[in-house]
């Protein structure tokens, strides 16, 4: 199936790139999310009419991913969970929790956006998480796990 991307995405093209995908990632993800559309020739001058509104939209959502990256510079989260004698806690810390405290720290951040490389946290201790707030800006910030006394 070939399509047209409406916007950056990550190891597949930008904007405007005509790009061959399977058949399901295509109908069930690029398509439904206005990612990419069908390349038929209605389409592709369709995308042509529309393509510097679209470098502009993409343009204006880097620089706001920028703004909140200059935001978010020395941020440091610190999260509270009841453990065990030998650190290790009883649950884990997942992608809801660290958005819900960059939101309480005054931080807009989406669930989303929560990158856990290793999976949930399950330990006490210090860790490193990652912000994808772009397709182009991954930020990683410092995230302390203390043990409920």
């Amino acid at each position: 199936m070939e399509v047209i991307l409406l916007q950056k995405i990550a190891n597949l093209g930008d904007i405007g790139d005509r790009v061959r995908v399977k058949p399901g990632f295509g109908r069930n993800y690029l398509l439904p999310g206005g990612k990419a559309t069908l390349a038929t020739a209605a389409n592709i001058a369709k995308f042509e009419v529309r393509r510097m509104e679209l470098e502009t939209r993409a343009a204006t959502e880097l620089a706001a991913a920028r703004k909140r990256v200059a935001a978010l510079e020395g941020i440091k989260l610190s999260l509270t969970a009841k453990a065990g004698s030998e650190g290790k806690l009883f649950g884990s810390i997942s992608t809801t929790d660290i958005a819900d405290a960059c939101s309480a720290a005054g931080h807009k951040i989406e669930r989303a956006e929560v990158r856990l490389p290793g999976g949930p946290i399950r330990t006490v201790g210090e860790h490193v998480i990652t912000l994808h707030l772009h397709s182009d800006i991954d930020i990683e910030v410092p995230l302390t796990v203390i043990a409920e006394e």
